[in-house]
C-alpha cells in the first residue's frame, strides 16, 4: 500500500484500533494512537476494518483518510450533508450515516463516517461516538468467519452490514429513553401537588421535537440504506443474499420509524387525556376561588345595610329607641340583605358551581 509519508505521520489521532485478516488466514488486532502503526498490517490483510477517534472531523479525519489512499475530498463532501450522505466514487465509497445520543429529551445527532475501498473499511468518528466498542471486542472472531473464497466485493458487505446494524441498534435505543421520559412527564401532569406554571408547555415542546429529530435519523439512516441496496455500487457485492442482508437493515429501520410513529399518536392521544385533566384541575381550583369570592361579595352586601342603620340609630334622634328593637331590626336586616344579595346571583346565574367534588 502505497502512501504519502508525511500525511501518514501527520494523521495523530485520540485513538484508533485495526483488525485485519491476513492473507494466511489468521487474524491480528491493533490498537494505537498513530496511523502509520497500521500499515504493515494493512498491506498484508486481505480484509481490514479500521475505526478512528478524532478531535476534529474534517481536518483529521481527512488526514486519516488521505493517509490511507482516499480522496482528499471524501471526508469533506460526506461532511456537507446534513444527517447522512453516500458518495460512490467506483474505487471507493463514502458513507456518512447518524449517529444518535439522546438523554432525557436531548438528541443529540453526530456524523459516523464508514469509508471503503478494496479490502479496507475505515469508519470515522468523534468522542462523542461511542457505538462500535461492543463490535470491537470480537470483530476479530466475526471476521475470522467471513468466507475466505468469497469475492472482495462480497467480505465488504458482509462486514459494512454489520457495522450499520451494530450503529442502527445504538440508535433504535434512543426510542426507549424519549418513551421513559414521556412517562414521566405524564406522572408530572396528573400529579396535583406539583407546580407545573409555563413547564408542562416547555417539556411538550421538548418531548415532540425529540421524536420528530429522532424520525428524521431514522430517515436519514434508510435513505443511505437504500442507496447502498440500489446504488449497484463497485465495491459492493453483487450477490443477491447479500444484498438481501442490507434489505434486511432497511426493514429493522422501517420497524423502528412504525414504532416512531405510533408513538407519537399514542403520546399525542395521551398528552390530549392529561392535558384535559389537568385543565379540569385547573377549573375546578378556580371555581373554588370564584365561589369564595362570591360569598365574600354576599357577606360584604348582607353587612352593609345593617351597618347603614346602626350609624343611623346611633345619632340623638334615635336615642329614645329601645335597644332590644335595634337589635332586631338591625339581625332581620342582615338577613334580608344577605338572602335579597343571593337571590339576585342566583336568578342571574352568577353564582359558580363546583363539578367533580
Amino acid at each position: 500500500m502505497s502512501t504519502d509519508k508525511g500525511e501518514t505521520e501527520g494523521a495523530q489521532l485520540v485513538s484508533a484500533f485495526c483488525v485485519a485478516v491476513l492473507n494466511d488466514g489468521s487474524t491480528v488486532k491493533v490498537q494505537d494512537s498513530l496511523l502509520s502503526n497500521f500499515t504493515s498490517t494493512l498491506d498484508t490483510a486481505s480484509l481490514a476494518w479500521i475505526d478512528f477517534t478524532v478531535s476534529v472531523l474534517e481536518k483529521e479525519g481527512t488526514a486519516a483518510a488521505t493517509a490511507l489512499g482516499f480522496s482528499s475530498s471524501l471526508v469533506r463532501t460526506l461532511l456537507t450533508n446534513r444527517y447522512s450522505g453516500y458518495e460512490d466514487l467506483e474505487t471507493e465509497l463514502g458513507l456518512m450515516l447518524p449517529a444518535v445520543r439522546v438523554e432525557k429529551l436531548d438528541v443529540d445527532i453526530h456524523p459516523l463516517l464508514i469509508l471503503i475501498r478494496k479490502g479496507l473499511v475505515v469508519t470515522l468518528h468523534t468522542e462523542k461516538v461511542i457505538r462500535l466498542l461492543k463490535f470491537s471486542k470480537y470483530a476479530d472472531v466475526f471476521m475470522r468467519k467471513v468466507n475466505p473464497n468469497l469475492l472482495w466485493n462480497d467480505k465488504l458487505t458482509v462486514l459494512l452490514t454489520r457495522i450499520i446494524d451494530e450503529n442502527n441498534e445504538k440508535n433504535f435505543e434512543g426510542l426507549r429513553t424519549i418513551e421513559d421520559q414521556s412517562d414521566e412527564i405524564g406522572k408530572f401532569m396528573i400529579d396535583p401537588t406539583m407546580p407545573k406554571g409555563q413547564v408542562i408547555g416547555q417539556e411538550i415542546y421538548k418531548m415532540k421535537h425529540a421524536l420528530i429529530t429522532y424520525l428524521s435519523t431514522l430517515w436519514a439512516s434508510l435513505d443511505v440504506i437504500h442507496s447502498l441496496r440500489y446504488g449497484d455500487a463497485e465495491t459492493m457485492s453483487d450477490d443477491r443474499r447479500l444484498l438481501q442482508r442490507i434489505g434486511m437493515l432497511g426493514d429493522d429501520v422501517n420497524r423502528q420509524i412504525a414504532l416512531s410513529e405510533h408513538m407519537s399518536e399514542v403520546m399525542a392521544s395521551g398528552l390530549e387525556v392529561l392535558q384535559t385533566i389537568y385543565n379540569n384541575q385547573l377549573q375546578m381550583l378556580n371555581n373554588r376561588f370564584t365561589l369564595v369570592a362570591t360569598w365574600l361579595a354576599v357577606l360584604a352586601a348582607a353587612v352593609m345595610v345593617p351597618n347603614t342603620l346602626a350609624t343611623v340609630f346611633g345619632t340623638a334622634a334615635f336615642e329614645s329607641v329601645p335597644a332590644g328593637l335595634v337589635i332586631l331590626i338591625l339581625i332581620l336586616s342582615t338577613l334580608l340583605s344577605a338572602f335579597s344579595v343571593y337571590l339576585v346571583l342566583k336568578i342571574k346565574g352568577w353564582l359558580p358551581r363546583i363539578e367533580g367534588g
